[in-house]
């Protein structure tokens, strides 16, 4: 990427359109953002109430001190660093110094990281998955009796469910089928104690994203996220039951699902001699992994339509991000078996060229697209905006017939180009969106959580403000709360105002579910450090 410039992948210019958004906001002094500005061409969506905040936090953060063209590769070299590091943790505790650091450099560069880095520019699922060996090895401690490792379990919990929904759910039942092998491994109820108790207690850490994000998705139309081609029935491994492009790309991923398996099958043979020296992590990593490569197969499907918000993971081989742990951990533990140290080099090496392949492989067929960036900004800057996204549309909706998409050719060219007017006014007779001509408007204020502007003149009227209607949205009119109507086909914002000089106010307020989600994140992280604290009391 230093040589090239950045990868455009599947999610790039979402991320990067976020990023951008929220380090905007920033700068106007919003430091927790829940509404998207610039999205849908300026009129805006609850992106940040739904995607996790972790990676557009941590990429505007990044894109606030670097230049943005730096900002992707930036995060993707920390994110898999972190990678290491959390894969480290959990491979130490069985494996020797210099086979637990195989098991990190293998975690970090594992074939679905780069089909990630390269292909998806799937930041968040990346971040996500860059812990997911640190809530195994907590799990693991947590279940075997150790309480002092149920406050990192909670706290790691949380960090995925602020980095990925999908990976999160993932996340999810993968402790749940952890929390079970390990109560049969230990013939005990004690694991389920603590492993519960640690998985609540992050839920409850994560609660200002997850409750509001559960209890508004009836105000957006949130099923588009597993809509037609993005059904995990036409995501399966080598489908074809999906559009060409769907079907190429999802290929690649399952001959990286097949390099994955084979390998992690090869490692369990060997390995097997040494499962009393890591009895809990090798029953549960292989348990794992065949459960992963069972949900990737078309037979799985039942489970996906029954099993509670697995649907909405999408892709089934998104189950490579539990793979890659099993794959990094018993690869290594079998090459630490090998007695012949060249033999134990040898096979190191060979693993790794062949990664080093896949990923040139990848790194070739990448779309290298540097402009990506520098359109965005553009776009933003201008005040144009970008294109939102189908399934954070309020319900009613239909983000093609918003105004000011520079693409859409029914319209002239020089309107089409143009941001649409922060104002416009309502024509009673013909019912579309005109200039507010007429009318004296003043905005005093024009921020992402609020408009505030005057409007002056000798009619009523009816403005049309450039903004979609969403339950969070408070309107007043010369400082009481004023009714408002929409638009049916777009539920852009319109506030009739009388005749004479009016003040406006439309900002974004606190709704109760976020009030509810926040308090219980603060009550959640008073219990893990009270709980910590007594501990470390308690302790010789």
């Amino acid at each position: 990427m230093i040589l090239l410039g950045n990868v455009s992948g599947h999610d790039f210019r979402f991320h990067i359109e976020s990023w951008m958004d929220v380090a905007g906001q920033w700068r106007e002094g919003i430091l927790f953002p829940r509404w998207a500005e610039w999205a849908n061409w300026g009129f805006g969506e609850p992106r940040f109430v739904f995607y996790p905040s972790l990676s557009w936090l941590a990429g505007a953060a990044i894109g606030s001190v670097l230049p943005w063209r730096m900002a992707p590769a930036v995060f993707i070299w920390l994110t898999l660093i972190l990678a290491g590091m959390s894969m480290w943790r959990l491979a130490r505790d069985w494996l020797s110094r210099p086979y637990a650091t195989v098991a990190a450099v293998l975690y970090a560069v594992n074939p679905y990281h780069l089909v990630i880095v390269y292909y998806r520019s799937a930041f968040g699922e990346l971040l996500a998955a860059a812990l997911l060996p640190l809530l195994i090895w907590a799990a693991l401690r947590a279940t075997s009796g150790e309480w002092r490792r149920v406050p990192p379990l909670a706290l790691t919990f949380a960090g995925i469910w602020l980095s990925n929904a999908p990976a999160a759910v993932i996340a999810t039942y993968s402790l749940a089928f952890l929390i079970a092998i390990v109560c049969a491994l230990r013939r005990s109820f004690w694991p389920f104690v603590q492993g519960a108790t640690g998985v609540m207690a992050g839920f409850a850490l994560a609660a200002f994203y997850v409750v509001p994000a559960a209890w508004e998705q009836k105000w957006i139309q949130i099923s588009q996220v597993v809509s037609d081609d993005l059904r995990p029935s036409a995501n399966f491994v080598f489908t074809r039951a999906n559009d060409p492009d769907f079907v190429a790309f999802n290929w690649k991923v399952s001959w990286v699902a097949v390099g994955l398996i084979a390998l992690t099958a090869i490692a369990v043979l060997p390995t097997w001699r040494k499962r009393r020296e890591i009895h809990t992590p090798w029953w549960t990593l292989s348990i794992l992994a065949a459960i992963s490569v069972a949900l990737m197969l078309p037979p799985s499907l039942p489970l996906w339509r029954l099993l509670p918000r697995l649907w909405f993971i999408q892709f089934p081989w998104r189950w490579l991000d539990v793979l890659g742990v099993a794959f990094a951990f018993l690869v290594s533990a079998a090459i630490a078996g090998l007695r012949n140290r060249v033999a134990s080099w040898s096979v190191i090496a060979l693993i790794f060229v062949a990664i080093g392949l896949a990923g040139a492989f990848m790194a070739r067929n990448a779309n290298w697209d540097s402009s990506d960036i520098s359109d965005v900004a553009a776009s933003i800057n201008s005040g144009r905006g970008y294109e939102g996204t189908d399934e954070y549309a309020p319900t009613g909706c239909d983000r093609d017939q918003l105004p000011g998409n520079p693409d859409d050719e029914e319209r002239p060219t020089d309107v089409s180009r143009d941001p649409a007017p922060r104002i416009a006014k309502l024509d009673p007779e013909s019912g579309d969106i005109v200039p507010a001509a007429g009318a004296r408007i003043h905005v005093q204020a024009w921020t992402s959580e609020r408009r505030n502007f005057t409007a002056d003149s000798a009619d009523a009227l009816i403005l049309a403000v450039r903004l979609v209607n969403y339950p969070a949205w408070r309107v007043e009119v010369n400082g009481r709360d004023a009714e408002f109507g929409t638009r049916p086909e777009t539920q852009q914002i319109l506030v009739p105002v009388p005749a004479g000089s009016n003040r406006v106010d439309v900002h974004l307020r606190h709704t109760k579910d976020r009030i509810v989600g926040g308090s219980m994140s603060l009550v959640s992280l008073l219990f893990i450090l009270g709980f910590r604290f007594s501990l470390e009391r308690k302790a010789p």
